[in-house]
């Protein structure tokens, strides 16, 4: 028996048989995330031609932090993400003028009326998860550099300010833009990673803040809650997001360890990969569905979702992503 979007994913997320694996791709759309209606008419166009399992909304990473100051221009990145070339902080003490937002003013507000509207657009079946970024990411985009963590190690009270400030405005706009018609959060964790903190710093630094925004998603859900958490980069902490309250997790599972089926061992929930960015700008279609293929069977067709390790670029050819949708058919 078939199942909807909703039902499969449902189940998916379960660990329960589902009549198809579930699989999503996501990407960028420079420009046109300058522009909510241009940015929910891309997503509705992109969602209408490959028909996913669900759609994950993804603006340009500055939305969160424009309203504190950041600027950002696209200059031609394949990912489709943006340069900043304004940053509002540029030594310790000016954390201090980082406060609170409204989430329905400025940048975040432009983002719910995306969201609004790309709600209106995409088939009610599909859900819709809002892009929302840890709070040490918007940090490390408010200065650049890395210094947030050289500060959080040597001016700790400053960026902690800062930090509680971006906590709150989260939260508050996790609130309103699941009010707003998004079903969940793909929350993005980039800098959980040995590459740039100790784990034991993010443990005592960051997963607090971690918890306490998705336990609002919790708070306003209940039981219908759908976070998919999404780990940047390699030599990430997976054990740390792995003991979240998440419901299914995202990595470079192709690019670093653990691999789809020790995830899943180690991740209560749904786990999302199976390719890397390289398998589906580099590959066929035979060999992305060939990848599809061994991904269903390590994880006997059930708590997985097919999908990239992270964002897709936006050099993809058309015969890869379509290989990829195709794959679950079969």
């Amino acid at each position: 028996m078939s199942m909807t979007r909703r039902e499969r994913l449902a189940a998916a997320l379960r660990g329960e048989p589902v009549d198809r694996p579930p699989v999503a791709l996501w990407r960028h759309f420079p420009v046109d995330d300058q522009d909510p209606e241009q940015l929910a008419q891309s997503v509705a166009a992109f969602q209408a031609h490959y028909d996913w399992d669900f759609v994950k909304f993804t603006p340009s990473s500055s939305f969160c932090v424009e309203d504190w100051g950041c600027r950002a221009v696209y200059r031609g990145h394949p990912e489709g993400t943006s340069d900043y070339i304004a940053r509002p902080v540029s030594v310790p003490a000016d954390w201090r003028r980082i406060g609170p937002l409204d989430p329905y003013a400025g940048a975040l507000g432009m983002q719910l009326t995306a969201i609004r509207r790309a709600r209106e657009l995409i088939d009610p079946d599909v859900p819709l998860l809002a892009t929302i970024f840890s709070p040490i990411s918007q940090a490390k985009n408010l200065i650049g550099g890395g210094m947030e963590i050289v500060h959080l190690r040597r001016h700790r009270s400053d960026l902690f300010h800062a930090l509680e400030a971006i906590t709150e405005t989260t939260i508050r706009f996790v609130k309103a833009v699941l009010a707003a018609g998004a079903d969940g959060i793909f929350y993005a964790m980039q800098r959980c990673t040995a590459d740039v903190i100790s784990e034991a710093e993010y443990r005592d630094v960051c997963s607090p803040l971690d918890l306490r925004i998705l336990e609002a998603v919790h708070a306003v859900q209940g039981e219908t809650t759908f976070i998919l958490l999404h780990l940047h980069g390699l030599h990430s902490y997976f054990d740390i997001a792995a003991e979240y309250p998440a419901q299914a997790l995202n990595w470079h599972d192709r690019d670093t360890g653990p691999d789809l089926a020790e995830g899943a061992r180690r991740f209560p929930g749904m786990v999302v990969g199976g390719l890397s960015q390289r398998d589906i700008v580099e590959g066929t279609p035979a060999t992305i569905q060939a990848l599809a293929r061994q991904a269903i069977e390590a994880l006997g067709g059930r708590r997985v979702c097919l999908s990239t390790g992270c964002v897709m670029p936006t050099t993809a050819p058309w015969g890869n992503i379509r290989a990829l949708r195709a794959a679950v058919d079969r």
